[in-house]
């Protein structure tokens, strides 16, 4: 990260634009305007945060869209930090303790906590012989974690870049060739016990039947560094990043759809919007990768992506959502999190990949207002509940099957205790795969972007720098999905980037500027 004089003179009057204010456009938007540069982010809707956000439905109900809680705010707080900034002036994060209720359908359940003698109890319960290598696996995945780390600050952009001496050091503990489930099994017998622990690779949209065995670190981050609720919701943090990115001078425009990068050479040197082109340094794309890559930039300006290979990329599932109001209360035993894992679950998870729409799926519930009293009107409930289906590759007829559907859920709910739900429903919305598509612009409905295996990670990823003055940030690129993450890639993006801008390899170009544009003012903050 460039922090001496020099390099913020160096980069004092560079012009950079960010197509979306998600979270990682608004970590890389803080980053670059720490540094002195002229940031300006433009984002297509009329409120920052992307799918990262928290609605406000008739009747007062608040729901996330996307996002449900807060993993490993360090990241985060290390962005704040560099921005002159405490995460805790700005966000209050309330640690989940259990983190969430796991509800088997073939029996018995778990509630998860990051006490170690307090989970190894739960695990005993229905597992007594697993219960003995709790902490075994802690202490693994704590290794594991440690030489993983630098691989995920790492920039993968040249094949040599996989031989780098933190890959090579890593290696040996991550054991490319097993899946979650199999090196779970080292430790855990009973597959109830398996899924506490692998469940969380649906967070990529994936299975753990497939999903590498790195990815048993997503559980260990969660009991070691607390699973947390922003209060008044996940966009609450996104909220917070426009706000202290406001006041360092970044210029958010709301409502500015842009229609296409531009290029001079191979160089990326601004977008258009509304018909006028808007000239820059630079420009970061934060949207889903195989969506936007696509409608904003030319095939001749992408030769590693082009359109046959996006359509042969490996995608995520996708999700069945319902956001309900509800008059009057549930249960208190429902807690935050509540996770119905589906008797065979195997099959729920083969039945989701193959394209099939499963009838006994397992589902996920939120209940915010079990913690968060500021989610509903008071002695009302909002539920946010989410079901892993296909993508819509599987070509499943979902306006047909919708309300069918919708009625399969309600029922399965039933299994959490919440039968009597349906005639208390005041507020009701529904997104289904074609839904992410038409209205989040998500492609092909896969809410988790491109799929985390082997081939789609590291190198293989779309890169953060994607090409001369062209960056990307966001779940699609590397080092992939969740919060955490994506907040590291826009670190290694906005260093990426600050690394040419001082070198001079990304020039400034501002003759051609419109006299009416506000970048072409020199010394304005945009």
């Amino acid at each position: 990260m460039l922090q001496s004089r020099d390099g913020l003179r160096t980069l004092s009057g560079r012009r950079v634009i960010i197509v979306g204010a998600g979270p990682g456009g608004l970590a890389t938007a803080l980053l670059l305007a720490k540094a002195g540069v002229h940031v300006t982010i433009l984002e297509k809707d009329e409120a920052v945060g992307g799918r990262t956000k928290t609605v406000e439905a008739p009747g007062g109900f608040r729901f996330d869209i996307g996002p449900t809680f807060f993993l490993y705010p360090q990241i985060l707080a290390d962005i704040f930090e560099s921005c002159g900034e405490r995460l805790e002036d700005h966000i209050k994060l309330e640690r989940l303790d259990p983190q969430y209720h796991l509800v088997f359908e073939s029996g018995g359940e778990i509630r998860a906590t990051n006490d170690m003698d307090r989970l190894k109890a739960e695990v005993a319960r229905i597992a007594p012989e697993d219960a003995k290598n709790v902490r075994k696996f802690f202490s693994d995945n704590r290794v594991k974690l440690k030489f993983f780390k630098p691989i995920l600050q790492q920039a993968f952009h040249t094949l040599r870049s996989m031989a780098s001496p933190a890959m090579l050091t890593a290696l040996p503990h991550l054991h490319p060739g097993r899946s979650v489930d199999k090196d779970l099994r080292r430790y855990f017998a009973d597959p109830r016990v398996r899924l506490a622990f692998a469940f969380q690779t649906k967070y990529l949209g994936m299975s753990p039947f497939r999903c590498p065995s790195l990815f048993t670190i997503l559980s260990f981050l969660e009991y070691e560094h607390g699973v947390y609720h922003p209060v008044g919701g996940c966009g609450a943090v996104s909220e917070a990043m426009a706000g202290l990115a406001r006041r360092m001078g970044v210029d958010i425009r709301l409502n500015s759809a842009v229609e296409r990068v531009t290029f001079t050479g191979k160089k990326a040197d601004g977008v258009v919007v509304g018909g006028e082109r808007i000239a820059a340094d630079a420009v970061v794309i934060n949207g889903d990768f195989a969506k936007v890559i696509q409608d904003l930039v030319p095939e001749t300006h992408r030769p590693r992506w082009r359109d046959a290979k996006v359509a042969k990329a490996r995608l995520s599932c996708s999700t069945f959502m319902m956001y309900l109001g509800i008059d009057g209360t549930v249960p208190e035993a429902l807690g935050h999190h509540t996770i119905l894992l589906a008797e065979d679950y195997a099959r729920n998870i083969r039945e989701i990949t193959d394209g099939t729409l499963s009838q006994e799926p397992s589902l996920y519930v939120q209940h915010a207002g079990y913690t968060d009293g500021g989610m509903a009107p008071r002695g009302q409930t909002s539920l946010y509940v989410l079901v892993p289906v296909p993508n819509l590759k599987a070509g499943i007829d979902w306006p047909s099957v919708r309300e069918g559907y919708r009625r399969l859920v309600l029922d399965r709910l039933k299994l959490l205790g919440l039968g009597d739900i349906e005639d208390r429903i005041r507020y009701e919305r529904i997104v289904d795969p074609t839904q992410w598509r038409d209205e989040f612009f998500v492609h092909e409905g896969a809410t988790f972007n491109l799929a985390h295996d082997l081939m789609q990670m590291l190198y293989f990823r779309p890169h953060n720098r994607f090409g001369p003055g062209l960056y990307l940030v966001g779940g699609g690129t590397h080092p992939g999905s969740g919060l955490p993450v994506i907040y590291e890639g826009a670190r290694i993006t906005a260093r990426l980037l600050m690394e040419e801008l001082a070198a001079g390899r990304v020039p400034v170009e501002t003759s051609g500027l419109p006299a009416t544009s506000p970048l072409a003012t020199s010394g304005e903050a945009t």
